[in-house]
This record gives C-alpha cells, sequence and structure tokens, in this order.
C-alpha cells in the first residue's frame, strides 16, 4: 500500500482499474447525456439534395446572360414547387418555376431569385439583371457530407448531437451503460436530514451532496446507507454496495482515529489497498481499494474535503470507466481579485467561481476555506491550486484552475 502519494499518482493507480462499462443501444430520444461507443458516420449528404433557400424562381442563369434595365428577359413560370415536393418536369430554356424555401432544385435550373427582384405578370417573370450558375442555390450535403464523421466514440451526446443524428435517420444509438456507484456514509455521529438534532449528532449532508453531484455526470448513485464505526458493520455494507455496484464510495472514517475503520474494513474483505492518503489540502484523507475488479473509494468524512477529492479524483475516474474520451477536470489559468493570507506548505486547492471581465477569467473564493466547510461549495464551480511551500497568495497572482461540476 502507497501512503501520502501525490495526485497524479493516485490517478493513476486508480486509473489501472478503470474497466470500461458494456455498451448498448437506446432510442434516440433517450440518449441525451448519454456516451457513444460507436464512431458516428454519415451516410448521406444532408440536405440530400440541392434546394432553394428561400421563396422565389428556379431558372437557367444562361438565359439570364445579356439581361439588364434596359433589356430585360422574360421567362415562362410553368409550374409551382413547394417544400416536400419535386418539380413534374425540367426547367428548359426560356422557362422558369416557382419554388418556395427547402423545395428541390429541378433538373435543369441553375439559379434562384428572390419575389421581389422580379416582375410578375400572369404566367411570366421579367428579369433584370444577370444571374451567375449556382447563385443561391444551397447545395446537397452544405450542412453534412456522405461518409463525414459527426461524433467519435466517447463523445457525450448533446442535443445538437441528437439532432443531427435524427437527420441522419439514426434511431438507435450505440452507447455506454452508466457505471453503477453505491454511497455509504460512516460514522457514531450521524443522523438522517429527516432527523431532529440530538447532543453530538450531525445530519449527514454528504449522502447528499454526492448523490447531487452524481447526478450532474449522468449516474444514479445507489444509497446503501449509514453505519457505525464498526469494522464489522463497515465491511457489511461494502460488500453489499459492491454486489449492487461497480463502484463503492464511503465518507468518513479515512483518517487516522481509532474510529478510522475503512482500512481495515478493506483488509477483512480482503481487498488490496492501492493507497491512503493524497498530498493535498484539503482531501488528503483518501483511500482506495480494490476486490475482484470491484472499487472502495473512500473519502473524508468533512463535507468541503470529500467533495475536493470527488472532483479531481473520483469524477475523471467515473467518466473514463463511462466511456467518455475527455474525462479530465479543464484547466485555464486566472487571476486571484482578492488575497488568501494562509501559506500553503501542502499543495492546496481553494474553491471559488470563475469570474469573466474584459474578456480575462479571475476567480474568486466562495466562502471560508476548512474542511468542514459545506457553504463554500455553494457556487463553486472551480479549485483554484497553489503550489506547496507556498506562502499567501495575493490579489492580481495567476493560478491554474480545475474547472469542477
Amino acid at each position: 500500500m502507497k501512503n501520502n502519494i501525490s495526485l497524479e499518482e493516485a490517478q493513476s493507480l486508480l486509473f489501472e482499474y478503470c474497466n470500461v462499462v458494456e455498451s448498448t443501444k437506446l432510442d434516440l430520444a433517450d440518449t441525451l447525456e448519454s456516451v457513444l461507443s460507436e464512431d458516428i458516420y454519415s451516410q448521406e449528404n444532408i440536405p440530400p439534395f440541392a434546394r432553394s433557400p428561400y421563396d422565389g424562381y428556379v431558372l437557367r442563369a444562361e438565359d439570364t446572360v445579356e439581361a439588364s434595365p434596359a433589356k430585360p428577359v422574360t421567362l415562362e413560370v410553368i409550374e409551382e414547387v413547394p417544400a416536400g415536393y419535386t418539380a413534374k418536369q425540367p426547367v428548359r430554356p426560356g422557362q422558369a418555376i416557382k419554388i418556395l424555401t427547402g423545395a428541390p432544385i429541378p433538373e435543369g435550373a441553375d439559379a434562384v431569385t428572390k419575389f421581389e427582384e422580379v416582375a410578375v405578370r400572369d404566367n411570366t417573370i421579367t428579369i433584370t439583371r444577370q444571374y451567375k450558375p449556382g447563385e443561391d442555390i444551397v447545395p446537397a450535403g452544405e450542412d453534412i457530407a456522405a461518409g463525414q464523421i459527426m461524433a467519435t466514440k466517447g463523445t457525450l451526446i448533446t442535443p445538437p448531437l441528437m439532432g443531427v443524428m435524427a437527420s441522419l435517420g439514426v434511431a438507435h444509438v450505440p452507447v455506454y451503460k452508466i457505471p453503477k456507484v453505491a454511497l455509504i456514509s460512516t460514522g457514531d455521529e450521524l443522523i438522517d436530514a429527516s432527523e431532529d438534532l440530538r447532543p453530538g449528532k450531525i445530519r449527514n449532508s454528504n449522502i447528499y451532496t454526492l448523490q447531487g453531484y452524481l447526478r450532474t455526470i449522468g449516474i444514479k448513485p445507489i444509497v446503501i446507507g449509514m453505519c457505525k464505526d464498526t469494522m464489522e458493520a463497515v465491511a457489511d455494507l461494502v460488500e453489499k454496495g459492491w454486489e449492487e455496484a461497480d463502484v463503492v464510495i464511503t465518507t468518513g472514517g479515512v483518517s487516522v482515529g481509532d474510529y478510522d475503520v475503512i482500512r481495515f474494513a478493506a483488509d477483512y474483505l480482503g481487498a488490496e489497498t492501492l493507497f491512503w492518503k493524497i498530498d493535498i489540502k484539503p482531501g488528503s484523507a483518501c483511500l482506495v481499494a480494490v476486490r475482484e475488479g470491484k472499487i472502495l473509494i473512500g473519502l473524508s468524512g468533512n463535507p468541503a474535503a470529500a467533495i475536493v477529492t470527488y472532483q479531481l479524483l473520483v469524477v475523471p475516474f467515473l467518466k473514463r470507466m463511462a466511456g467518455r474520451n475527455a474525462y479530465h477536470n479543464e484547466t485555464l489559468v486566472a487571476t486571484m481579485q482578492a488575497d488568501f493570507r494562509k501559506g500553503s506548505p501542502r499543495r492546496r486547492f481553494i474553491r471559488g467561481r470563475i469570474v469573466f471581465e474584459n474578456g480575462l477569467a479571475n476567480i474568486e473564493t466562495t466562502g471560508e476555506q476548512g474542511n468542514g466547510v459545506l457553504s463554500s461549495l455553494l457556487g463553486c464551480d472551480a479549485l483554484a491550486e497553489v503550489p506547496e511551500k507556498s506562502g499567501p497568495v495575493k490579489a492580481g497572482e495567476k493560478l491554474t484552475v480545475y474547472k469542477v461540476e
């Protein structure tokens, strides 16, 4: 078992046991925020035919070569083509067809004129300028060309991608299944949110916070429940979690006290502990163990500390397990808006929000930065990294910022 390792080593060790979930097929309407398990190619052009971009008349550009206000050209209008229909006859010399937006260009025609550019009389139109071949015609494949790759395996499905797949006739979509994640909270002091406070007790916020965060990345967690700080009680719930899920996440019981029993429960279950503790603040208290491909991730019982580790370690792991090709936190450089007066002998992550001013990214803290300050997560969309052995951070300094969700 490794101890007090870097965040990057912790990710590397955990990712070695990251088995991407199986794939399945879903109806297109049910795929939002699922992950593609195959590349999506276009089998056809979109639009599938050349069409008119507006209401007007379609004609032969050759017939307008000598057209001018002084020498207008008159064309015979032989029929009308609305959207959803095709012309019954081709356009021949001296002819035009009235066409409505989205209708296919008839055979023989190679230009479109707007209604307001011509004079209409009975079944004729008068042209007073020259048109070029292809003028105001939307070509087949303007949006999507046949054979074009539209989305790669591992892409998160968004509303626009759903629309693109609909236009291509992809009604049943190959996607990865959703990883199964079970949640457990440990601690003699914990009671549920529905209970009245009693001396020495606190309400269990972690189980609800983690449920919410998991749902934001498309995972519906399985809540196993709470248990006392005993090895046997923890082991029983972890075993139950492994029966129902691929990954079990616990909060509490991973520090160095007499009642921090996650390490002992992992040993009791015959799991291999990959590491205990990460060299960051907050969130150093963390344990990862594995047994027969099943993962146990023990997070701190302190709410803010638990979520920092969850965002930096657990979220990338679960995204990768879900098949995403982009799973690491996005980073950017942002300027501190105010002083942060504490020194950072250990690599520190400050909870904050990104604020853009004049096109430049700034980071402002979202409250007190103590390990247990849950309220500092309100409005938090980023973690600003302070390198180890740093002194206080002054307003105006630039820091690397990790986006969180």
